[in-house]
């Protein structure tokens, strides 16, 4: 199996003795490579003496004064997110509790730095998390299916079967035809731009994605009973496995008929939301109800592991998309949500 998702940063991380991602001197760099900090040709002496200093010592500590000798406040701002970022990582000592510390109430008030962490920089975790995770998979689709958790999906549902694909990628040709800055000027001129066809992963052609794995220009079918939609439920599976150290089983189901319904997750924000009305029994119009994407069952290997009042009761999950046909998946509510003994 080749390398993938080079642009992630796994590359430059180790794993602890629990197979977690340290946070590497290295790692760290590459966020003062990013171009938001990294000097431009107007940047003042006071800049590139403190980027060079960081690249040398990503550790080094950063005083407000310091910062305030920057010629530039966007760039003495910009400065401040991502050092607030470097400390929590740090602190943190790994990725994954980082990731798990910006969720869960109780988070460290004595962090030094609490600047609120941008969400491309959470999506950024969730990608090289879910690269570590998908460590030795061989299923093109499976890591098709990590995409979810953190690129936004925009949603075709044609008779009953149901496709997602890279939002980003889907605007850059509905704008520009794939051509860039060229396209859009045909674009802009209104002059027929060649027509995109973006491939369908299945079980059949799977390896292709290994090949385009950084493009984000295939398409996964997660109509019910489909491989597209097993590959996500067991990635799924395997998150929470390397989080929280549980097995669990993720199965698509069809509908929730269950009386003694106790608990449930949403994948995303318009699922919660679907989810908790259908749970409280209020009335949820047809239109709404249509955005559903995908129901799942969640049953624990171990029903000890869940508090006593609902031990081997299931947890139901859903999917769903917005109005306007997206998808965005927010891998951290089944980390947080769960309902786990130790947290009752």
């Amino acid at each position: 199996m080749p390398d993938f998702w080079r642009d992630s940063g796994y590359h430059l991380l180790t794993r602890d003795p629990r197979g977690h991602l340290a946070v590497s001197d290295d790692f760290l760099r590459a966020y003062f490579q990013r171009p938001e900090v990294h000097p431009v040709e107007e940047s003042c002496e006071a800049e590139r003496a403190l980027h060079t200093a960081l690249l040398k010592n990503p550790h080094e500590a950063v005083s407000e004064a310091r910062l305030g000798e920057l010629a530039d406040p966007d760039a003495g701002d910009n400065y401040r997110v991502v050092l607030g970022f470097r400390d929590r990582l740090v602190a943190a000592g790994t990725l994954e509790e980082c990731y798990l510390r910006l969720f869960l109430s109780g988070e460290d008030a004595s962090a030094e730095r609490s600047i609120p962490v941008p969400p491309l920089f959470i999506d950024q975790m969730a990608h090289v998390i879910a690269r570590s995770v998908l460590e030795g998979c061989e299923d093109g689709l499976r890591a098709r299916a990590g995409e979810l958790l953190f690129r936004e999906q925009k949603v075709t549902i044609d008779d009953g079967t149901i496709m997602v694909a890279d939002a980003e990628t889907v605007e850059m040709h509905a704008t520009t035809g794939g051509f860039g800055s060229l396209g859009r000027l045909i674009a802009e001129a209104q002059t027929p731009l060649r027509t995109v066809e973006l491939d369908v992963l299945s079980e059949a052609n799977a390896g292709l994605y290994w090949t385009r794995d950084q493009a984000h220009d295939t398409v996964l079918d997660l109509s019910f009973a489909g491989a597209g939609l097993d590959a996500l439920a067991r990635l799924l599976e395997s998150w929470i496995r390397h989080f929280l150290d549980v097995e669990v089983s993720i199965q698509p189901v069809q509908q929730i008929a269950d009386e003694k319904w106790v608990w449930h997750i949403g994948l995303d924000a318009e699922g919660s939301a679907l989810l908790n009305d259908l749970y409280n029994g209020v009335e949820v119009g047809e239109e709404r109800l249509a955005r559903l994407l995908s129901l799942f069952r969640l049953d624990f290997a171990e029903p000890s592991v869940m508090p006593a009042a609902i031990a081997g009761r299931p947890v139901y999950l859903a999917m769903a998309m917005t109005a306007e046909g997206t998808l965005r998946v927010k891998p951290q509510n089944l980390l947080v949500n769960l309902p786990l003994a130790e947290r009752a």
